[in-house]
């Protein structure tokens, strides 16, 4: 099989362990010590290990791999300005469709009603994180010593740094040339590397998803089920209409080869719902499936995965109706445009943030006046939310980088054209 259809099998098979697994501990079917062994060594144990490790090792690529995949892409473009028309196109588009989603969002909650006839009395109390001033978010990109900011993870920092070293290469000349074949050579690497990693997916994703329904259940859906499926729906809406109709507008280009090439990477971020863990494997889809030059896609996959954030904008944008209509409090058109406004600049405001979506989302909560003990009442589903927005978050980076591309000539549409263009199959 490919390694998408192998994908797809252990996620069903994943979902499928979690839920019996569920079922079994919540019926109380097994004796309290065969149940208390499989939580211990079967769920907790190899499941829970297994998928921390994978997730870890698809991490440990990030920041070597935005590093030296954006130098090569800067230094290559020599001394032309090309850059800053990329860079232009890009935040334009990521801006763009961040606001297009959480109007949508809106739009779509006030008509559902999804907070109408909820019993406030089953909220949870939550303690809010203070979100940083966007004055102190703006200087932290900038990093004031690299190898620090690498240790950290920190990959907006990464990405100035590595903007201004392959500036630097590509107006030095001889030596300059010297340095970037040694970087080119690492990328190569590099990507081998994403390679070995992505056969072992299957095993990683199974465990995940195990680990998980095993913990939550289907069941949880239930309880907030209107609220769940309106998010859904947007979601949905938003990649599979508004995603699809920039794509095809601005490339021309085939939406079922396009959404086809990409189903790996989306289904690696519906299980392990990070866009930053997601990301090597996007950037291999997008250079390889998809046929995007390096030179486009070591910017534009590192800066979407850090600030493109429809999925969790949508979010936002069901839940702040959901919580007003919960407490019967009206926000008004004024209040819904700021709500628009807010969380498409706090997409980039609060992008180095650990827990970005929940931080997000009390900036826009605190901005409109609703009582951020709302949050309460949703976090019982985020958790399966936040996997699907993950993979809305990885459409839209793989959609802008090829937009982008097309537009910059740095597309290479016989790679995108041909099905079996980059496919990793088992031998």
């Amino acid at each position: 099989m490919s390694l998408t259809q192998r994908i797809v099998v252990a996620m069903l098979m994943g979902l499928l362990m979690g839920s019996l697994l569920n079922f079994i501990s919540s019926a109380n079917m097994l004796p309290v010590a065969m149940q208390s062994w499989l939580d211990m060594y079967l769920v907790d144990g190899l499941f829970d290990s297994i998928g921390q490790i994978f997730v870890r090792s698809l991490k440990l690529l990030v920041v070597p791999l935005v590093f030296v995949s954006l130098i090569c892409g800067v230094s290559s473009l020599g001394n032309n300005s090309r850059m800053g028309a990329v860079a232009t196109k890009t935040v334009a588009l990521y801006m763009t469709t961040t606001a297009i989603a959480i109007a949508l969002a809106i739009m779509v909650a006030v008509i559902v009603q999804p907070g109408v006839g909820i019993d406030l009395a089953m909220a949870t109390e939550f303690v809010a994180r203070e979100a940083p001033p966007l004055k102190t978010t703006i200087i932290n990109i900038f990093p004031s010593n690299p190898v620090q900011s690498m240790a950290n993870g920190s990959i907006l920092q990464v990405i100035v740094f590595s903007l201004l070293m392959g500036l630097a290469i590509s107006q030095s000349g001889e030596k300059g040339a010297r340095i970037g074949d040694f970087f080119n050579d690492m990328n190569e690497v590099i990507m081998k590397m994403v390679m070995i990693l992505m056969k072992l997916a299957p095993y990683g994703i199974f465990c995940l998803l195990a680990k998980l329904f095993s913990d939550v259940g289907i069941g949880m859906i239930l309880n907030l089920a209107k609220y769940f499926f309106t998010v859904l729906f947007v979601l949905l809406l938003h990649s599979l209409g508004v995603y699809t109709f920039i794509f095809k507008f601005f490339t021309g280009l085939s939406v079922r080869t396009f959404l086809s090439k990409m189903r790996s990477p989306l289904a690696l971020a519906f299980s392990t719902a990070s866009s930053g863990a997601t990301m090597p494997v996007t950037m291999r889809t997008v250079e390889q499936r998809l046929g995007v030059n390096n030179s486009v896609a070591s910017f534009t996959v590192p800066l979407g995965a850090t600030i493109n954030m429809d999925g969790t904008a949508i979010m936002q944008g069901v839940a702040t109706v959901f919580i007003a209509q919960a407490y019967n409090i009206g926000l008004g058109l004024e209040g819904y445009l700021t709500v628009v406004l807010t969380a498409t600049l706090a997409s980039i405001g609060t992008a180095a943030v650990p827990g970005v979506g929940l931080v997000m989302l009390v900036m826009v909560l605190n901005q409109v006046g609703l009582p951020v003990e709302g949050i309460g009442l949703i976090i019982g589903v985020d958790r399966l939310l936040d996997m699907t927005r993950t993979a809305t978050n990885v459409t839209g980076d793989a959609m802008v980088t090829t937009v982008v591309a097309n537009s910059e000539d740095f597309l290479d549409r016989t790679v995108f054209n041909d099905p079996e263009a980059g496919v990793i199959r088992e031998v």
